[in-house]
């Protein structure tokens, strides 16, 4: 576990390090965006397309290069359980929405998290094509383009401002009229981003979500004045053995609580 001093001493180098690189990730990726690309399916449905790979051939280049004690997880690298003892680890997913970027839609992002034990501390998520950059250091605040963002205060159930499965969402209407959410987000972090942002009240991911999915959109929500964790209301934990999660829920703090106790009453099968 990484204590506070090594997290202060490195955090504004690896913030500006970060920066820099996930820009120039978020380039690279739009250079290549709406082109002929070779793709294929990775597991059982996971496309992933040569820009994927270049992407995270460029991060791995910059961040491994600068930080060579560091550890690494990326859903496009082949993993290496040395992670596991490192204190502090980045979290990578090149492009974030890949199915969306290969359909020329706008909806994905690059998402990169600096780690320390088992929290993320630093984190940006970078859509190129909308030029958002997404950006919260622990302790510091979430900004967008440098502009402070907070997620929406209250706890009411505005269905047209909330994303995610919906079924799942489904169970929080109080009767069985049909629900309306918000248009579907390819990227799931940038769905949790819209939340830090205040364009969602509330987002949710389904399971089987894995680190390099939420770990930058988890602090970007949090420092945003804003909560993201498993539908039971449990932190979520990265750089652990097993990177997949399950239900996940993201809003502003009172929001957060009453649909985790909505939750807790009414457990999903």
């Amino acid at each position: 576990m990484a204590d506070a001093d090594t997290i202060d001493n490195t955090s504004a180098r690896d913030a500006a390090l970060l920066t820099d690189t996930v820009r120039e990730a978020g380039a690279l990726a739009l250079s290549l965006f709406r082109t002929e690309l070779k793709n294929w399916t990775k597991g059982a449905s996971s496309p992933v397309s040569e820009a994927d790979i270049a992407v995270n051939d460029l991060l791995e280049r910059r961040l491994r290069a600068a930080t060579p004690d560091y550890g690494w997880l990326s859903e496009e690298s082949v993993d290496d359980d040395e992670r596991l003892g490192k204190p502090l680890v980045w979290i990578v997913d090149p492009i974030d929405g890949t199915r969306a970027y290969l359909a020329g839609r706008e909806d994905w992002c690059v998402s990169v998290a600096l780690v320390a034990g088992a929290t993320p501390v630093l984190a940006a998520v970078f859509a190129p094509v909308s030029e958002e950059f997404f950006f919260a250091a622990r302790g510091q605040g979430a900004t967008l383009n440098d502009v402070a963002v907070s997620a929406t205060a209250g706890t009411e159930l505005d269905f047209s401002r909330m994303a995610g499965p919906k079924p799942l969402v489904q169970r929080l209407s109080p009767s069985a009229e049909e629900i309306t959410l918000f248009p579907r987000i390819g990227s799931l972090a940038l769905r949790l981003c819209r939340v830090a942002q205040g364009s969602l009240d509330a987002a949710f991911a389904g399971g089987q979500s894995r680190d390099w999915d939420l770990a930058a959109a988890n602090l970007i929500v949090q420092e945003a004045n804003g909560r993201m964790t498993a539908l039971s209301g449990d932190t979520i934990e990265y750089n652990r053995r097993e990177v997949a999660h399950g239900v996940l829920v993201a809003a502003g703090h009172d929001r957060h609580a009453r649909i985790v106790e909505h939750f807790r009453n009414r457990p999903l099968p």
